[in-house]
């Protein structure tokens, strides 16, 4: 459960950090990223300033219009200039409630589609005009949102006609919506002497429509602006770490180099080393380091090489004296006359020690031979046949304990050396005899199988033991392993079993592989199976 809320916990975590991968991501990916953020950022306070100095300009200058037409509409209401045939107009204002007469409406410079209206002592909205589009008629609710408006008080003295109307200082803009005429307007409401209330306004729709095109061409513009800075950013960084990639492929195609098979030709060195460059350097220090590696990798070949040669020939210089001196001992053993007790039993241990020497000699000779590539033969061998005499082999040399053969239905052959598979076949179940105890059940297996899409042959030895300790199963099949009292040099190992079987499995291009649990060992290899297509000439090609 703790390691389920773990999983949970780190799932979690990277799903509240959604920058993580992108983080990780390769470094063309994070540049461009860096580069597309640093532009939007760059685009967004650009566009939010010029916005911002646009439209407090244009609200400057709409208020100026605004205030401008509230003096005319003003002056014009204090001179009350009559209509020019001398009498009163047909849309001379008038109070209903016969009060002094209302403004004129003839209000000299006023822009068209500025707002007018007055509104009566008793709160009724009259002569509501649009210039230079007429009379327009107002809902109720549009005349309840101008009555509604705070009123701007002057001095009820008014002045005589064509005498300079006084200024209106200060006088504050009111935004209201009016639906009656299509928008949002800004308005003054203006008391006059007569006691009326005189209303001027302009339409914002003129400022709206300017600021929602600019906004619009900012985005569009700035779009198109990180587009270009993403894909040129993309091509320039791409082409600017060429070199880096040429450093990652060249560390590629050595890290799949078999760099532990002894000498290897390493790929040229990259060409970009320039100092003065941060890739450059990359390139030269990865330079350096592949002259060590060579340098290194030279020097283990020829220590590895003269050591094959050392094993190899004090193996093949020590086979002759040992050989006779188990010859001597056995002589002196055969001997008719008296020998002493003692003498006898010395005789007995050079025989077995001499013997258990030629058999170490003998390994170590092959596993030397193997090293050096020595090639083996290559023949048909009937892997079958081969398990079924060995076991035969095994149980006569282990009665104590149970023998079960799995084989399968048909022969199933294999290329190789017949000799040296017998003795891997032979070491894993003298193996499993040793170190199991009596009346263990030992498994033989041999069945078909497919390795790497290749049809294959599966080996196993299984047996039902006290298993092997898990930490020696990652250097079992080392040289000179062993591990319980079992394995001991008096238990007549010399520690080179397992290591002959991977190394004679290894030049049979097969592999072998380890599971171990109290109750169940088992040892599988897998070789590569012989089809009936190969032609008759397929032995000539050794193996190795």
């Amino acid at each position: 459960m703790a390691g389920l809320r773990d999983r949970a916990g780190v799932v979690a975590g990277r799903a509240g950090r959604p920058w993580s991968s992108l983080i990780r991501g390769s470094l063309t990916v994070r540049l461009v990223a860096g580069l597309v953020v640093l532009v939007i950022v760059t685009c967004a306070v650009l566009g939010i300033a010029t916005y911002s100095v646009l439209s407090r300009q244009l609200v400057t200058n709409f208020n100026q219009q605004l205030e401008a037409a509230t003096q005319r509409a003003f002056a014009a209401c204090l001179n009350d200039a009559p209509a020019p045939d001398g009498g009163m107009s047909a849309g001379q204002r008038v109070d209903p409630d016969g009060g002094s007469p209302g403004c004129s409406h003839y209000i000299v410079g006023q822009s068209a589609g500025t707002f007018d209206a007055w509104i009566t002592t008793n709160g009724t909205v009259l002569d509501a005009t649009i210039i230079g589009g007429g009379a327009v008629h107002l809902t109720a609710a549009d005349k309840q949102v101008l009555t509604a408006l705070p009123v701007y008080k002057t001095s009820k003295q008014g002045s005589s006609s064509g005498a300079i109307p006084p200024a209106l200082p200060n006088v504050p803009f009111y935004t209201r919506q009016l639906p009656s005429l299509g928008g949002d307007y800004k308005l003054t409401a203006v008391t006059t002497p007569t006691g009326q209330v005189l209303l001027t306004g302009l339409s914002l729709h003129n400022i709206e429509h300017t600021l929602r095109n600019v906004e619009l061409a900012e985005i569009a513009v700035f779009a198109l602006v990180v587009l270009v800075v993403a894909g040129t950013g993309a091509g320039l960084v791409r082409f600017s770490l060429r070199p880096l990639r040429r450093v990652a492929s060249t560390a590629t195609l050595v890290a799949e180099l078999p760099l532990d098979t002894g000498v290897v030709s390493l790929p040229p060195q990259v060409p970009d080393d320039d100092p003065r460059t941060e890739v450059g350097r990359v390139g030269a220090a990865f330079n350096r380091m592949m002259q060590h590696v060579e340098s290194a990798l030279s020097n283990r070949a020829a220590s590895e090489a003269r050591l094959r040669r050392f094993a190899a020939d004090a193996s093949h210089e020590l086979r002759t004296p040992l050989s006779a001196i188990r010859g001597y001992a056995e002589l002196a053993l055969r001997h008719g006359g008296p020998v002493p007790e003692d003498v006898t039993h010395a005789l007995e241990r050079v025989q077995s020690e001499s013997a258990r020497m030629s058999v170490l000699v003998d390994e170590l000779l092959l596993l030397a031979r193997l090293d050096a590539g020595r090639p083996l033969a290559a023949e048909p061998v009937d892997l079958t046949m081969l398990t079924i005499e060995a076991t035969s082999d095994a149980r006569v040399a282990s009665p104590s304990h149970r023998w079960r053969l799995e084989l399968p239905d048909e022969p199933l052959t294999v290329r190789g050396d017949e000799l040296r598979l017998r003795q891997v076949l032979s070491n894993l179940l003298s193996n499993a005899a040793k170190h199991t105890p009596a009346d263990s059940e030992i498994t033989v297996a041999v069945a078909p199988t497919s390795a790497a899409g290749a049809p294959s042959v599966q080996l196993s030895v299984t047996d039902n033991g006290p298993g092997i300790p898990p930490d020696l199963l990652p250097e079992l099949f080392e040289r000179f392993v062993r591990g319980d009292s079992s394995r001991s040099h008096a238990a007549g190992s010399t520690g080179l079993g397992l290591a002959i079987v991977k190394a004679v499995v290894t030049a049979h291009h097969g592999t072998v592989a380890v599971t171990s649990r109290p109750g169940c060992t088992s040892f599988t290899i897998v070789l590569p199976r012989l089809s009936d297509e190969v032609p008759p000439d397929w032995a000539q090609a050794p193996l190795g």
